[in-house]
């Protein structure tokens, strides 16, 4: 399974998974049809399934023109998602599967961002890397606001992807990565594996280069979202409650 990153709108990315064997795409999250549809006309590949993680309409926006092209193709989404996904057909819950080239993901349910939101888990392949498809819960460096959502939820979605291998890519769904360690510094400045992939990240950014995917590993070290229980981002929040400095950090961001 190869998965080609797309760019849309402003900052989205779409992923377009090809299956070469058989020459047929999925798509996790189509914010517009049109990059979509060129990458399949490039590939003369066949649309047969789009991974929606919620409903936000940069996440399903292009859903309605896919199905028009591909009427064949199967719309899966969260389970809460109900009534929300433009031609959803498939309704997934936690501990859920999908297949896809081979590959069998496995459905996670991750509320705070919405309430309905999900992300799909493909383990590696032998001594691959697992892939890890989260749409706007965790992203590289930072995480989702909480739109639909509460502190608890979103530190009990965090944790379960927390809890995947640190060899699983990190395909998140916008390009905020730089805006992120910069206030990840803010927080959890004496961090000196967050300051290297600051550096990083700016020089990466100064050439237009994606940052996506991350490294779950990376985040682990980094991401002060899934830090919560550490001393500094403790101090900083003035709690030494997880759920209370998580919240107490993503308040922060949210006027960052």
């Amino acid at each position: 399974m190869q998965v080609i990153r797309l760019e849309a709108l402003s900052d989205n990315y779409i992923f377009l998974l090809h299956d070469s064997k058989h020459n047929i795409a999925a798509v996790v999250d189509p914010a517009e049809a049109e990059p979509v549809l060129e990458k399949l006309a490039e590939l003369k590949a066949d649309l047969v399934a789009i991974f929606n993680t919620h409903h936000h309409n940069d996440h399903v926006g292009g859903n309605k023109q896919l199905i028009e092209q591909f009427p064949q193709v199967r719309v899966y989404g969260g389970a809460e998602d109900r009534g929300r996904i433009p031609g959803q057909q498939v309704f997934l819950q936690q501990g859920d599967r999908v297949e896809f080239a081979d590959r069998i993901a496995e459905v996670v349910f991750v509320p705070g961002h919405t309430r309905a939101h999900i992300a799909y888990y493909f383990p590696p392949e032998q001594a691959g890397f697992g892939d890890l498809f989260c749409g706007d819960t965790l992203f590289s460096g930072g995480c989702g606001r909480l739109f639909e959502g509460t502190p608890t939820q979103m530190v009990d979605s965090l944790s379960k992807l927390r809890s995947l291998p640190d060899d699983t890519r990190v395909w998140c769904a916008h390009e905020y990565t730089l805006k992120n360690l910069q206030f990840a510094l803010t927080v959890d400045g004496d961090n000196a594996d967050l300051k290297k992939r600051y550096d990083e990240v700016k020089a990466y950014r100064s050439r237009k280069e994606a940052t996506i995917p991350s490294l779950l590993g990376v985040e682990k070290r980094t991401n002060p979202f899934l830090r919560w229980e550490q001393p500094s981002l403790q101090s900083a929040a003035k709690s030494s409650d997880p759920v209370q400095t998580f919240a107490r950090i993503r308040g922060m961001k949210d006027r960052f």
